[in-house]
């Protein structure tokens, strides 16, 4: 664990990605962690690979609900087809957004297409959840996908930002949010420098490849650092890195597997409902079934 003194007066915090697997491919849980569950209404990130996949393999995350939050695939490499209890089906890309809100309750499945398994293919990308405030916490569920050609990109002291969610670097993306929001790809080549003036109440940034220098401090792969409200540092390096954050959530916030919710209730009642199989099924992967987890 870094010494806090050790580090520049921008950065609050580190967290270093702990190892999992999600449907056979091995990524890194960052969000919740011990040291902070959230970052602005972030609640949940996962670094998926990078990962070869031989022919005949693919990534299998079968249906399973969610409340109360958005989830947010953006991949760097390869490509998942989603499938939901809306009837979307959906196959990304890189540089493209799903958002898949939630609300009052959704199922949805990621998966490789059979071509794609077939052939095998390199996968990397990030996986997000965003919570929902309480006020739409009982929405009703939507799905959107945006092409990357639709993000807004541009080239800032040698590195090219794209905004995915929010408002930032004086460009502003397409993608509706529920609360203030603010979501970037950054990659920066080598000797690029980008200062980070980016305006969000609460801001981190990830280091999903290569390694980073922030005020000095390095930062390598699979390394979030929690930013000090209003400070700017300077990042430089090669690197692919995310700048995540907005407004706090206000209020207790609960997670509890893939449910998140202001109240305990909410939870418990998804709990029950998914128990009984009351969540609608998601046309085309209507077979298996993930048991509540004890």
């Amino acid at each position: 664990m870094t010494d806090p003194a050790a580090l520049p007066p921008s950065i609050a915090l580190l967290i270093h990605a702990r190892a999992r697997d999600l449907g056979g491919m091995p990524v890194g849980r960052v969000l919740p962690a011990p040291q902070r569950r959230f970052v602005g209404p972030f609640v949940f990130l996962d670094h998926m690979g990078p990962i070869e996949l031989a022919p005949g393999r693919g990534v299998d995350v079968p249906p399973h609900p969610h409340i109360g939050l958005a989830t947010v695939t953006y991949l760097y490499e390869g490509e998942m087809v989603h499938r939901d209890s809306l009837g979307s089906v959906q196959t990304i890309r890189p540089h493209e957004v799903n958002w898949m809100s939630a609300g009052c309750g959704i199922v949805h499945s990621e998966r490789t297409s059979p071509e794609v398994r077939q052939r095998g293919q390199r996968v990397h990308g990030l996986q997000a959840w965003v919570a929902l405030p309480p006020e739409h916490e009982d929405d009703a569920p939507s799905f959107a996908h945006w092409d990357a050609d639709a993000l807004p990109v541009a080239q800032r002291g040698g590195a090219t930002v794209r905004v995915i969610a929010g408002a930032a670097f004086g460009l502003e993306s397409p993608v509706r949010v529920a609360s203030p929001t603010v979501y970037v790809d950054v990659a920066l080549r080598a000797d690029s420098e980008l200062t980070l003036d980016v305006d969000a109440a609460e801001r981190a940034i990830y280091v999903a490849s290569g390694e980073l220098s922030c005020d000095g401090l390095s930062l390598p792969t699979g390394t979030l650092a929690v930013l000090h409200p209003a400070s700017t540092p300077t990042l430089r390096g090669e690197a692919r890195v995310a700048v995540l954050g907005g407004a706090p959530l206000g209020g207790p916030h609960h997670i509890w597997w893939n449910f998140v919710a202001s109240t305990t209730a909410r939870i418990d009642a998804a709990k029950r409902a998914w128990q009984e199989r009351r969540f609608a099924t998601v046309p085309g992967d209507e077979i298996e079934f993930v048991p509540l987890p004890r």
